[in-house]
């Protein structure tokens, strides 16, 4: 890493040579007419095009390209094609269509569904890569228990960030010494609309439409709305937006849930696929909300600012498995048939034999009634000029996300015993056929003395930041343009303190407690995925399974609280910047470093005091959970954090820039809150590590941009982002107590479990990025881009989120009444996380969306978008030394098409 520091020094320090050098070349008054020729006009062409309201998608690419191209640093532009309508449905899926980003559905190992969740840049985890609204943090939250309390990362859910909100979105993939620190692989900035930017008084639309899922085959309300008024004067101005969307979901699944355990067979240790399920999730997301904007200038030279946003996602749901049990039938005396195959040392096709006393299928039912999430924030800003030269920017706010999960109303059954069982693997890339027993359509052969009542109740994630931060900007004429200096403060809280794990009650397993009616899965479930499996499985409601825990579920707050997946992240951070401004005769750039201090103090539960702590309260013994201690940790670290960017402009329209930082990521809440949660069935389990470090990232940028038109552009980056402190996940063995076999046995049970704990590592990530944007005439346009990324840890060791390939490709029509674009995603295989003891892995996969869109008049339109329209199977596999690469999981969300009315007046 000392090498990596002398090369980013001498860059630096290159930078600011070439500075000085430059700036003694345009002090020569030959040329003074044109040093601010080309910036100025296209700074002067971008103030034209956002005092306006952008129009169709060739205004919006024009301003996209203008922006790019005007900035100093090295960034991605998406600019809103209308009020209230990106380029796609979804902020994240926008995103996706720029070069080096990438998108994710899912936060931790719920799987895929059918909107995306999380955005990454440049082959790095979502934790990486920092999300702003209008340049401040926006506190996030998760509806997804284990987003909740298991993988609770820094990035911020985009499924409570309607498209409706944005004006602009600004992807920087260099970083400023002005930019909030905290995203070491680069920053997303969400701008929204403000009053006084309207170019008319009064601005007002309306969006009514629906949504059809083809999977759940329903059809669900849309609406959108907002108004802006501002006086003649354009010195006071509101903006009221607010938003109303339903959508039915259903995923069709398949889950290898208990991973590949070893057995014995003919002498040989081999290994076979356990807890192989029909995995379904039904839910219905209704998400609503709105935001505010108040702005006033009292004087020319002062405007203040009031901004408000409110977000919340309703998700109830229901998840089922129905699985065939193989450990459990081996664990009793059972064998396996002879005709048995075996893929290398896999057993890829089997039969169980039938008739041994116990169950050979595990069936877990599980709905979450009043799961949520939510983001709101309200800051307030003002804007000084105090002169014509300097200006102050202050602003103060407050954000905050929550994630809720009030109730787990499950139920797990033993399934089948003394039945029958058996699989056929179709390879890495194709379901598994299999069986479980001779009744899968009703609940007669249900057996739950080999089930159980569990599931976390109560839980409460609250993420909170106050922030207060000053700006100012001191301008100059001639080549060093403006000096930028600020300092920045922000308390931040992440925690989770209550959670009740529920058990059984005494007499629970009795059949006469249990609803006598039932539903079924769908009648085609599974179709879709392409494999043999049961089918018309036999389900319970929501409302019985809330009704049987209600009566049989122990939640008692004191015996029952789960102290293993509590834990407390608050975070005091200061900052201070400063950052100095060239721009000369076809060349600009900027310089400078930005200091960052953080305090912490982390709130975790262990077995034994954390010798690392300050403090630890305990043993509490109150829980049946076993006795627990409390531990305060208390850390700090500061770091300086330097920055250049340079362009030439080396013709009037081909472009090259440098760039070189060092950026900084705190680790992830789950990472250092060392909260405990444990598998009692497979014995496996997640931990934290309070000390671990933040990661330290020394980058390189360097890109070659060609406008050959307008709307045009050809362009190629390479860039190295050089990890210090990479948060990786490393398997260790710990012993715990063995809650239901501890019920079980009516004594205490403790077992060893593989727990997956945080630990810092280097790595390092490299990669190219193509990019090409072509108009066609007046009314088509073609762009495509690809990003190669090669990335890999210590020991060769794979780095989360790396996908080697990413590309896009996307056509468009518009005339004066018409529009259609079509737009296909694809990103290859990545590491995802460490599960069950194995690297898992996410396949590569691909998304086809389309959008129409009719001018009826100047005040109405109609739009139609399709996504998912190739309705992709999202495949996840293992990777072990043990047993090579094997199939874990293929969801399968259905595709989804949205039709609304526009009114603009």
């Amino acid at each position: 890493m000392s090498y990596r520091k002398s090369l980013l020094a001498a860059s630096i320090v290159a930078g600011l040579c070439l500075s000085g050098a430059l700036n003694a070349q345009d002090s020569n008054p030959t040329s003074d007419n044109s040093s601010t020729s080309t910036a100025q006009q296209q700074k002067d062409k971008i103030k034209q095009l956002a005092a306006v309201t952008v129009v169709g998608i060739r205004g919006s690419e024009e301003l996209s390209l203008d922006t790019k191209r005007a900035a100093n640093s090295h960034v991605e532009v998406v600019s809103a094609e209308d009020i209230g309508k990106l380029p796609a449905k979804n902020v994240a899926d926008t995103l996706a269509q720029l070069p080096g980003v990438n998108i994710s559905s899912s936060s931790a190992s719920e799987g895929a569904f059918d909107e995306a969740d999380r955005v990454s840049l440049r082959g790095t985890n979502p934790s990486m890569t920092q999300t702003l609204i209008n340049g401040h943090s926006v506190g996030t939250g998760d509806w997804f228990v284990l987003s909740q309390v298991q993988t609770v990362g820094r990035s911020v859910s985009y499924s409570l960030l309607p498209s409706e909100i944005v004006s602009q979105v600004v992807v920087h993939k260099t970083s400023e010494a002005r930019l909030v620190e905290g995203g070491s692989a680069g920053t997303v900035d969400i701008l929204t609309r403000k009053p006084l930017d309207y170019a008319k008084p009064f601005t007002g639309s309306v969006s009514l439409g629906g949504v059809y899922s083809t999977l759940p085959g329903k059809t669900e309300p849309q609406f959108s709305g907002l108004v802006n008024w501002k006086n003649d004067d354009n010195t006071f101005g509101v903006l009221l937006e607010g938003f109303y969307e339903k959508r039915a979901l259903q995923r069709d699944g398949q889950e290898v849930v208990g991973g590949y355990l070893p057995t014995t067979l003919d002498g040989r240790t081999v290994y076979y696929p356990n807890e192989i399920g029909n995995a379904l999730f039904q839910q219905k997301r209704t998400r609503k909300g709105g935001s505010i904007d108040i702005e006033w200038k009292p004087a020319d030279n002062l405007t203040l600012d009031l901004n408000g946003f409110y977000s919340k996602l309703q998700a109830d749901n229901i998840n089922t498995n129905y699985m065939l049990w193989t450990s459990n039938v081996l664990g009793a005396g059972g064998s396996i048939m002879p005709g048995y195959s075996l893929n290398g040392n896999v057993i890829s096709k089997a039969n169980l034999a039938p008739g041994t006393s116990t169950a050979y299928g595990i069936y877990d039912q599980i709905s979450r009634p009043g799961a949520y999430s939510k983001t709101s924030y309200v800051s307030l800003s003002a804007d000084w000029n105090v002169s014509d030269t300097l200006s102050f920017k202050g602003e103060a706010g407050t954000t905050n996300g929550t994630g809720e999960s009030p109730h787990q109303n499950v139920l797990e059954l033993g399934e089948n015993v003394g039945g029958s069982g058996s699989w056929n693997m179709n390879g890495l890339g194709s379901p598994i056929d299999w069986s479980e027993g001779a009744n899968n359509t009703t609940p007669a052969g249900m057996a739950p003395s080999f089930g159980w009542i569990f599931g976390e109740q109560d839980i409460h994630v609250k993420d909170k930041e106050n922030w207060f931060k000053v700006d100012g900007e001191q301008d100059f004429d001639g080549t060093l343009s403006s000096l930028q200096f600020g300092i920045r403060y922000a308390d931040h809280t992440r925690q989770s303190l209550e959670d009740i794990a529920q058990g059984p009650l005494a007499g629970w397993t009795d059949p006469a407690n249990f609803p006598t009616s039932y539903s079924s899965y769908p009648g085609d479930f599974g179709s879709q995925l392409g494999a043999s499996v049961p089918n018309n499985v036999w389900m319970y409601s929501p409302a019985q399974l809330a009704a049987f825990d209600a009566k049989w579920a122990n939640r008692d707050p004191v015996t029952r609280f789960y102290w293993n997946d509590i834990y407390s992240v608050k975070e005091k951070d200061s900052a201070a910047y400063f950052q100095v401004n060239f721009e000369g005769d076809r060349w600009g750039g900027n310089i400078g470093a930005r200091w960052v201090h953080t305090g912490e103090t982390i709130n975790d539960a262990t077995t034994s005091p954390d010798p690392a702590a300050s403090s630890s309260n305990g043993p509490i013994t109150t829980s049946a959970f076993g006795p627990y201690y409390w531990n305060t940790i208390k850390r700090s670290y500061s770091k300086l954090l330097p920055s250049a960017n340079i362009k030439f402009n080396l013709t009037d329209d081909l472009l090259f820039r440098f760039a070189a930082s060092q950026t900084l990521t705190r680790p992830d809440y789950s990472a250092m809150a060392g909260s405990v949660s444990l598998d009692d069935l497979t014995h496996t389990g997640t931990g934290g590590n309070p000390l671990i470090k933040p990661l330290i990232s020394t980058n390189f940028d360097s890109s070659l941009e060609w406008y050959f038109m307008p709307r045009g552009l050809l362009s190629a980056s390479v860039y190295e982002m050089s990890l210090k402190d990479y948060v990786d996940f490393a398997d260790v063995k710990r012993t715990y107590k063995d809650i239901q076999a501890s019920t079980t046995a009516g004594h205490d049970v403790f077992a060893t479990y593989t727990v997956e704990v945080p630990s810092n590592v280097n790595g390092n990530v490299r990669g190219v990025e193509l990019n090409y944007i072509q108009p066609i005439g007046d009314n088509f346009g073609v762009s495509a881009n690809y990003t190669f990324a090669s990335a890999h840890a210590d020991g060769n060791q794979p780095l989360e989120g790396t996908s080697k390939n990413t590309g896009n490709v996307s056509a468009f029509f518009e005339n004066s009444k018409f529009n259609a674009r079509v737009s296909y995603t694809y990103r290859s295989s990545f590491y995802a996380t460490v599960s069950h003891g194995s690297q898992y892995y996410q396949q590569g996969v691909g998304n086809l969306s389309m959008s129409l869109g009719y001018t009826i008049n100047k005040w109405a339109s109609l739009s139609f978008d399709a996504m998912n329209l190739n309705n992709p199977t999202t495949k996840y596999y293992y990777k072990d030394p043990a047993f090579g690469s094997q199939p874990y999981a293929f969801y399968t969300n259905g595709r989804q098409y949205y039709l609304n009315l526009h009114f603009k007046f």
